[in-house]
């Protein structure tokens, strides 16, 4: 509609006799305020059910053609029901009417891991199932769809007054969950969950269907589905296949089951149409997924603590691991295969808080926070607001005071939970100890059962001699750089080095034979062997102090700054009429919407909106873990061999978009105008992850993998016709 005014304006132009010059100056004034209007109205995760009106404006003025009944409706089938929450941390879509699932490689990078060995490494040489037989069960992974989405406000704040104190409000808060939940109105092969929107001052309910049987059905090498790796994480340009397939399977009735050779591909309600006429500047896109956390509405004060004290001490730590840990896994390809998927993870969100550190200074953030507090503050005198007028000094307060508490336990859950393997297991044998202490025998040997399996599953991937060096170096850390009030005694003034070799050579938790030999015997001999082992005594100081000083602490503080936030996320409304307010993600089904186009990160630098595999060839580093490139895939290149999927003789890669993504929409679809599938959301600009806390349509920009690269590389370079077959190919713009 937007375009349509602007012809009609220019034909009015004409029409009275204006000059080239002033009309050329004119019409530049309307394009600049079109650019403009639709960067006023991009950003935010929207919820699914409760698009119409100003949303379903927004999209319509962006360019979508669909209703917003074609994306959510209960009563029919839309967009919502092929959405899959995959495995709990990631978006996946169905794309046939036989349950064919299509999500990220570095999604699925686990499960492919888990059926890779030095033999069979299907990281290296990919995976492509050429029936169903050929297809691989895989243990406790699973899709989850969203039946219906309920506003339950009123009966989560049934009995909660003001007068109650905030632990009160939260007890009967969650009790009234618990209740409305369990009273929920669902078939007896669905669940439900309730989640809290706008922080806490909204709360709907999502019922589910969660099919357990996913099995695993293609992937490309990572040399394709990771090119880049690290190098390229969070960077444009891009040229990633990062893509792998899987297949829902359903019993008889098709409803969820457990895993039998007996059931059959899922037949789901809607599937996704796969477009073949690729994206031009300015077009239309939706991405349809599960957004992990964001942070939009933090004071300055948070952000600023966040930005310039958190984020620094987080990545100091996982610098120093993944250093390490790369060495080993360059000399050692057992080792590379082991913590493959770990050093991905760690890696991921160490770079991505350097991008969004820089991002938040680049963008000017805390400034334009502090810029809206003062005017927020003003219009709260002139209205005399009284209920508001503290907020902001409130926060000033609670941030201050706790900042040393929410740095200790950073560095607790970096280098203790996250990055020192055999002091997270350490964890779990002190999570044994307390549920003895805690519950008795019986409470024990549930507890043991728990734990000797995790162990299984840790000790696959674990090696001591890679743990060591990360051990020595983080402890150090941990003891010069945490706050000291929050330090424990068995780090001060310690010789970490002559520690470390202690530790590691005495301590039976450093292979899954002897911590398992360790943890035999009744409740009283296991807690007094854990209790005598090296490792163990000094992870268990570290986590008593984690649970006795400095969580206790930081709940506290963090309490009361929920309820400082809950306050001032409704005077923002309040206040501020005419903005527009989205909630936060979390994790829930969400809608966001944007167009394809570039930008420029840095003055003199222009991001175009497109790659191609001229790019993938030009980075080729012959036998690079990250930039090496299959011999098949050169030899495509160099025969221009694209099938129905190339572009004027060039093979489209990855594709930039507007759209706000966060972890968690690794996966989503990315869908045209009509619904039909463009492409699949995998990552955002490293400029542009400051999003999470921050939204700028100037800076932010999501990647994707063009759909006609996915299906290339399975009909081409894979041979697996059979899964083309399935597929419902399209042309729209034709």
């Amino acid at each position: 509609m937007k375009y349509i005014k602007l012809y009609l304006l220019i034909a009015l132009l004409t029409i009275s006799c204006k000059t080239v010059q002033e009309t050329t100056q004119i019409v530049q004034k309307v394009e600049t305020t079109v650019i403009q209007d639709t960067r006023d109205i991009q950003g935010g995760m929207w919820i699914p059910s409760l698009l119409e009106g100003m949303n379903a404006q927004e999209m319509a003025q962006l360019g979508m053609k669909m209703s917003v009944n074609d994306i959510y409706d209960v009563n029919n089938s839309s967009l919502k029901d092929a959405i899959a929450h995959f495995g709990g941390g990631c978006t996946s879509e169905i794309i046939s009417p036989n349950g064919l699932l299509l999500t990220n490689h570095h999604c699925g990078y686990g499960v492919i891991q888990s059926h890779s060995s030095v033999e069979h490494d299907y990281l290296k040489d990919g995976f492509w199932a050429m029936s169903y037989d050929e297809e691989l069960p895989n243990e406790s992974l699973s899709a989850t769809f969203i039946k219906r989405i309920d506003d339950v406000t009123q009966q989560v704040f049934e009995g909660v007054s003001d007068d109650m104190d905030e632990a009160s409000k939260m007890k009967l808060i969650n009790q009234n969950i618990l209740k409305v939940n369990k009273g929920a109105q669902k078939e007896e092969w669905q669940d439900s969950y309730i989640r809290s929107f706008f922080k806490g001052n909204q709360y709907l309910l999502f019922v589910t269907e969660k099919f357990t049987d996913v099995r695993l059905v293609g992937a490309p090498p990572t040399s394709i589905g990771k090119f880049g790796a690290d190098t390229d994480n969070w960077m444009w340009p891009r040229h990633t296949g990062d893509f792998s397939m899987f297949r829902i399977y359903a019993d008889e009735n098709n409803r969820p089951a457990a895993y039998s050779k007996d059931n059959k591909p899922y037949k789901p309600a809607h599937y996704l149409p796969i477009s073949l006429d690729g994206v031009e500047e300015n077009d239309f896109t939706l991405v349809f997924g599960f957004p992990g956390r964001t942070n939009e509405y933090l004071p300055a004060v948070g952000v600023d603590q966040i930005v310039n004290v958190l984020n620094p001490a987080k990545i100091e730590i996982r610098d120093n691991a993944l250093k390490i840990v790369d060495t080993y896994m360059r000399k050692d390809p057992a080792i590379k295969i082991q913590y493959a998927s770990k050093f991905a993870s760690i890696a991921n969100y160490w770079k991505k808080w350097i991008g969004e550190s820089q991002g938040i200074h680049q963008t000017n953030a805390i400034e334009k926070k502090r810029e809206l507090e003062a005017e927020f503050s003003k219009i709260v005198e002139e209205k005399d607001l009284v209920g508001y007028k503290t907020l902001l000094s409130d926060f000033e307060t609670l941030y201050k005071e706790i900042e040393s508490v929410a740095l200790a336990r950073d560095y607790w859950v970096e280098v203790a939970y996250r990055n020192v393997e055999l002091l997270n297991i350490t964890f779990s044998a002190y999570q044994l100890e307390q549920a003895f202490l805690r519950g008795g025998e019986a409470s024990f040997e549930n507890r043991r059962d728990a734990v000797l399996n995790s162990f299984e599953g840790k000790f696959k991937n674990y090696s001591a001699e890679v743990d060591k060096p990360v051990f020595e170096k983080l402890i150090k850390l941990y003891a010069n750089k945490s706050p000291k009030e929050f330090l424990p005694s068995n780090m001060v003034n310690a010789d970490f080095t002559n520690l470390t070799n202690e530790v590691y050579a005495t301590s039976k938790l450093t292979s899954l034979e002897n911590a398992t030999e360790l943890l035999s015997g009744s409740a009283e001999e296991v807690i007094k062997k854990l209790n005598e082992d090296s490792a163990y005594k000094f992870g268990k100081e570290l986590h008593t102090v984690f649970y006795t000083k400095i969580e206790p602490k930081f709940q506290e503080l963090n309490l009361q700054i929920e309820a400082v936030q809950k306050e001032y996320m409704t005077a923002l409304m309040e206040v501020f009429p005419e903005k527009r307010f989205f909630p936060d993600a979390n994790s829930t089904l969400r809608v966001n919407y944007g167009m394809v186009q570039g930008y420029e990160p840095k003055d003199g630098v222009y991001y175009t909106t497109q790659t191609y595999l001229k790019g993938v060839m030009e980075k080729y580093v012959p036998g690079d873990y990250e930039f090496d490139v299959p011999q098949k895939l050169q030899d495509l290149y160099k025969a221009k061999d694209y099938g129905q999927y190339g572009e004027d003789g060039k093979m489209p890669v990855n594709i930039l978009s507007t759209n706000h993504m966060t972890g968690g929409n690794s996966g989503s679809p990315v869908v045209d105008a009509y619904g039909n599938m463009i492409g699949l959301a995998f990552d955002t600009t490293w400029e542009g992850t400051m999003s999470d806390l921050y939204f700028d349509a100037d800076i932010v920009r999501s990647i994707m993998v063009d759909i006609r690269y996915v299906l290339f590389i399975i009909d081409k370079y894979a041979g697996a016709q059979n899964l083309i077959d399935e597929m419902n190919l399209v042309h729209p713009k034709k």
